[in-house]
């Protein structure tokens, strides 16, 4: 991917804060990867992954990158640019988003002929709202926000500054989102929380949920990524906080700041997550539970009482993760000590019928 724009190795280190090696006057203009960049792009080597996967030493060499973003135990090869950091990965994202800041998100600017927007609805300066979008009454959207194609704004929601809807994202009714906040295409917010009572006859009559959803500042949610309104409170997702595509968070939920959650991770109604909750995909949390701080739960586990302590936990129900990693190492030699078991078992009879034999 190329820009209009130019930078210098120089300004590059500049605005990175990392070490250059090589000539600070050779310029860049995109953004490739490793085997694929030009002299005139910029790639990086993540970090450890040179000393842990071993064709990256074949790469490295061969890469024809103008600038490339490596950590201190990569090697550096004579003739070729690199800028050392200990997160070779956001250095590059650092160069890459300035090189790229300035490509439009949008062809369209302003609001478009096809869009629909309530009379009573409030826009702030330098809205765009792409082709057949709908704001509906008493939305209120916050300077500088885009408005997708298709995308979908509910009845009294507020938007702050700089929000992104991409195309067929939908905030219903009520709901708030802070500065900065990001959809990605399909993510539904305000959806009905999942609640139904059953009468004598066995039929279900829909609760109606009341309440709304906040999404805090700089919260991303992924494409497809369904968040529920609460029943009569509020779903809130905390500050930093970023959403995988094709997660579920149900009703009342209340996720804390920074947390990261994998794709199809399933949270049920009215659990609590602390701060930097970190979870793998297809992780699924019971209801009602609560997540303290800096919990890192791996792919595919299963939350089924509140987890009190900071730390890494795996497995269905989840235990610690060394817990868990030593129980998959007895998993795998089932079978040898199945085979110990029953030659044990063998023996114990024959000792056993040794000792009732009669004396002679």
């Amino acid at each position: 991917m190329s820009s209009s724009k130019t930078l210098t190795l120089k300004e590059c280190a500049s605005l990175t804060g990392a070490t250059l090696h090589g000539d600070p006057t050779h310029q860049i203009t995109g953004i490739s990867a490793l085997e694929s960049a030009t002299p005139t792009d910029i790639t990086f080597l993540a970090k450890g992954h040179y000393v842990k996967h071993s064709h990256y030493g074949k790469l490295l060499p061969a890469s024809e990158a103008g600038l490339i973003c490596i950590d201190p135990n990569t090697p550096l090869i004579e003739g070729k640019n690199f800028l050392v950091s200990e997160d070779p990965s956001r250095t590059f994202q650092q160069i890459a988003e300035e090189l790229l800041k300035d490509l439009p998100l949008t062809g369209f600017t302003g609001i478009h002929p096809t869009a629909i927007i309530h009379e009573e609805a409030t826009l702030g300066p330098n809205v765009t709202v792409a082709p057949y979008a709908v704001i509906d009454n008493h939305a209120e959207i916050g300077e500088g926000s885009i408005i997708g194609p298709h995308a979908y704004v509910g009845a009294g929601t507020l938007l702050g500054k700089n929000c992104t809807l991409h195309p067929h994202s939908v905030i219903r009714e009520h709901c708030q989102l802070g500065d900065r906040v990001i959809l990605q295409p399909g993510a539904v917010v305000g959806s009905c929380g999942f609640g139904y009572t059953t009468d004598e006859k066995g039929e279900h009559q829909k609760l109606e949920q009341l309440g709304n959803v906040i999404l805090e500042e700089d919260v991303e949610i992924g494409a497809n990524a369904t968040i529920d309104r609460a029943r009569f409170k509020t779903t809130r997702v905390g500050r930093g906080t970023k959403i995988d595509n094709l997660v579920q968070i149900a009703h009342n939920v209340e996720l804390g700041e920074h947390n990261i959650l994998a794709a199809q991770t399933g949270i049920a109604g009215s659990a609590k997550t602390g701060r930097n909750v970190i979870m793998g995909g297809q992780v699924g949390i019971v209801g009602h539970l609560e997540i303290t701080d800096f919990v890192m739960i791996a792919t595919r586990g299963g939350v089924s009482k509140s987890l009190t302590r900071s730390g890494k936990y795996a497995g269905a129900p989840v235990v610690s993760l060394a817990e868990h990693n030593r129980t998959q190492v007895y998993l795998r030699k089932i079978e040898t000590f199945t085979k110990k078991v029953s030659e044990l078992e063998k023996r114990l009879k024959e000792l056993e019928t040794q000792t009732t034999a009669p004396c002679n």
